[in-house]
């Protein structure tokens, strides 16, 4: 008797309650339970309402069947999935049989307008891309299926719509699966009836009970006859057969000793790919975590200093790239400037910090009194050649990637002051230390002059001076308008907004007959008068944009630390809408602190604080 059959070597088990039309009788199966075998030999078990799904496995202790979709797209058919007409459900009927072998798992579809979606989110802690399903969507929206520990609010997915709330029987990353449309990813349904787990648990098999008594469901266990003795052989028989089975042991054991040499020399192969492959990975991998390089390997990493991608009073960089093809910016400090504090700041301080808006530090060298530093290579060059350049052949960044640029450099400035153990001041943030990825992502670089100071503290103190002169708060110059703290890279934000906003200088001395022009005062007057802003307008949203950028930066560039926002109120109020802000005061008329702190939720600033020594 067959009680069991397949598609193919490595397809299911096909047995009762489960049958292949075509190959076996109606009665060998369950209603409902009828799969057939296709062309490439796959299981293909039908759903009414539902549609063909591939078998992947059968349990049938647990009574519980794997399905995929022949079309590599299994969300669809989560979507349309409908079991009122079919013997399956998406759960156990018994909790503890539940509970015992599977995981349950639950997740959310959400239509969301793609435009809308990726420009709130592009900067979000966590990337919506992630939970995208590709092979749904159309022109406009997108589909995206969220586990059940999230929500619209975790990744900013303001402007999406709930489809469909899905709970299903699995213990793998569903999501990532989904999105992926991984093959090892399938729907797992179980059945109640006809119930044969127990059998299947003994190690039995198991039918229909063929009784007049029986109801039409009724199943039973049931194992084969065992095999009859076969009679006793005489004394010659057994030295034919003794013979035979020596001689057949012989020929096996040499079958599998050549085997066996085969099999070793193919896994001694396998194996020492595989440590090439480890290898390899390990190599990438260092190349991805800050290294120490001595001065050979830097010569060697640049091509014996090739290609000059810049050069500053620090000392020069240059373009290069590592073993593994990673493309690299080595910075090569001058042998007979400075004590070293640059190069420690930015080893001890950047090296710590992992942010999607900072860039990254791959490695350092120091050999003696020669010292570099490695960083990530980012195409698209400085901020400052975009904003401030005549050059017709660059690209002009919109309105809408300008506002973009600026949430992440914001995001990044709020992740130094807020997201370390300790807060880092920069000191120096202008365009030219914004540097800019392939997308046009922006990273905050140079902390040559950055600050640690302990989050409890308030203020730091200073000797002297530091930055870039336009960039520097009134505060690191005089006392009397408070003291430094993390409201001084405000200020320099401000300004860098405004140059953005602008695309020109805060202090021009280019212009003839104007001594010295500051860009912020000319259009705080042209605002508060109801002015146009007369910069450069492409769209009618850019306007709205233009407005906010500017409403924000005047903010920023407030006199008095207490009066400007801290950058994590920056950040809300970029991302909010440009209705919900108000003119700031005056800055350049300010003598005294603000009273009425509109953008700053924090305490002033203004009454006495501890000093930290530098």
């Amino acid at each position: 008797m067959l009680l069991s059959i397949r598609c193919s070597d490595s397809g299911p088990d096909i047995r009762f309650p489960f049958w292949i039309k075509g190959r076996q009788p109606q009665h060998c199966g369950y209603s409902g339970f009828a799969v057939s075998c296709t062309a490439t030999n796959e299981t293909l078990l039908e759903l009414p309402f539902s549609g063909s799904f591939f078998v992947n496995n059968i349990n049938y202790v647990s009574q519980t069947v794997g399905l995929y979709d022949p079309h590599g797209c299994l969300p669809q058919r989560l979507l349309q999935l409908n079991l009122s007409a079919s013997p399956f459900l998406n759960f156990p009927q018994d909790s503890q049989q539940a509970y015992e072998y599977i995981d349950q798992e639950s997740v959310t579809f959400f239509n969301c307008s793609t435009t809308k979606t990726e420009r709130h989110s592009r900067f979000f802690a966590v990337p919506i891309k992630d939970y995208l399903i590709f092979c749904l969507g159309v022109p406009g929206h997108q589909v995206y299926a969220l586990p059940s520990f999230l929500s619209l609010s975790d990744l900013a997915l303001p402007f999406c719509q709930k489809i469909k709330n899905f709970s299903y029987l699995r213990s793998l990353d569903l999501v990532n699966l989904l999105r992926i449309s991984d093959p090892r990813f399938y729907l797992l349904l179980s059945w109640s009836q006809p119930s044969c787990g127990s059998c299947e648990a003994n190690r039995e098999y198991c039918r229909l009970k063929n009784t007049n008594t029986s109801g039409p469901d009724e199943t039973e266990c049931f194992t084969l006859p065992k095999s009859p003795s076969p009679p006793a052989l005489d004394e010659s028989a057994k030295k034919v057969i003794t013979g035979v089975t020596t001689g057949t042991f012989l020929l096996v054991v040499a079958i599998m000793l050549s085997i066996k040499q085969y099999c070793d020399y193919k896994s001694d192969r396998i194996e020492k790919e595989n440590q090439v492959r480890i290898l390899k990975f390990l190599d990438d991998y260092k190349s991805l975590k800050p290294s120490r390089y001595t001065f050979a390997d830097i010569k060697r990493i640049t091509n014996q200093f090739k290609e000059k991608l810049g050069q500053g009073g620090y000392g020069s960089v240059y373009k290069g790239k590592l073993s593994n093809e990673i493309l690299v910016a080595v910075k090569v400090f001058n042998n007979s400037t400075g004590d070293g504090e640059d190069f420690i700041n930015e080893v001890g301080i950047i090296g710590r910090i992992h942010h999607i808006n900072v860039v990254r530090l791959v490695g350092f060298c120091a050999d003696g009194y020669r010292r570099a530093l490695i960083y990530e290579f980012l195409p698209n060059e400085s901020l400052e050649k975009f904003i401030f350049s005549r050059d017709t052949k660059r690209p002009v960044l919109g309105w809408e990637k300008l506002q973009d640029i600026a949430i992440g450099i914001a995001k990044g400035i709020e992740y130094l002051h807020q997201g370390c153990d300790q807060r880092i001041l920069h000191f120096d943030i202008k365009p030219h230390n914004i540097l800019l990825d392939d997308n046009f992502n922006p990273k905050i670089s140079d902390f040559g002059l950055a600050k640690l100071f302990s989050k409890d503290e308030s203020a730091i103190s200073m000797t002297t001076a530091r930055g870039t002169i336009g960039y520097i708060a009134p505060e690191v110059f005089s006392r009397n308008f408070g003291h430094v703290s993390h409201k001084s890279d405000v200020y320099s934000f401000g300004i860098m907004l405004l140059e953005m906003v602008g695309g020109r200088k805060n202090i021009d001395n280019t212009i003839a007959n104007a001594g010295q022009v500051y860009f912020s005062q000319w259009i705080y007057n042209h605002l508060s008068h109801g002015k146009e802003l007369e910069i450069r307008i492409d769209e009618d949203g850019d306007v709205g944009i233009a407005k906010k950028l500017t409403i924000v930066a005047l903010w920023c560039i407030q006199w008095y630390p207490v009066d400007r926002p801290s950058m994590k109120v920056v950040v809300q109020m970029l991302e909010g809408d440009r209705e919900s802000l108000i003119m700031p005061p005056n800055p350049f008329n300010s003598t005294m602190p603000s009273n009425n702190n509109v953008a700053n939720s924090e305490s002033p600033l203004c009454t006495k604080l501890s000093i930290i020594s530098q």
